[in-house]
């Protein structure tokens, strides 16, 4: 018996700092408890690179700019018939207007709210919350402290 395929979905995510805090995204859904996750999404067929995703990515939820990106930690997650690799980048916020944010996730209210939370950068301010995916939260918890200076 051939074994199910399975589809990789490459997905771009920021740490995006401001000053000593990381922009992320509170998400309040009807289907599970509030969990806060990073800005940035599927990488698609008309992107010119990654670094074009999570760029246009930060404008769609965010209606935000950042400075330079340097890659910094890359997880996969597995389900039935489907692998997420996700690659996360730090830069910096250069801009945000809340205004400008769009796209299919502020159009449909069953998908929930995406709110803006600044949570500082530190062990202790992520440890006071639930970060997905928790990966990411583990690898956070070691080198946080260590973003700021990956940066021009």
């Amino acid at each position: 018996m051939r074994p199910e395929p399975v589809r990789v979905r490459r997905a771009v995510r920021a740490l995006l700092l401001d000053g000593g805090a990381l922009v992320l995204l509170r998400r309040t859904r009807p289907d599970r408890p509030v969990y806060w996750t990073t800005p940035g999404g599927k990488i698609e067929p008309d992107d010119a690179s990654p670094e074009a995703a999570l760029r246009r990515e930060l404008d769609e939820e965010l209606g935000a700019t950042a400075g330079p990106v340097r890659q910094v930690f890359a997880c996969g997650e597995e389900s039935p018939g489907l692998y997420r690799l996700n690659t996360f980048y730090v830069c910096r916020l250069a801009s945000m207007d809340l205004s400008r944010r769009h796209g299919p996730e502020f159009e449909d209210p069953s998908r929930g709210r995406y709110d803006v939370d600044l949570v500082p950068c530190t062990p202790a301010g992520l440890a006071a919350i639930d970060l997905i995916p928790q990966t990411l939260a583990a690898y956070l918890q070691d080198h946080a402290a260590d973003l700021p200076g990956l940066l021009p």
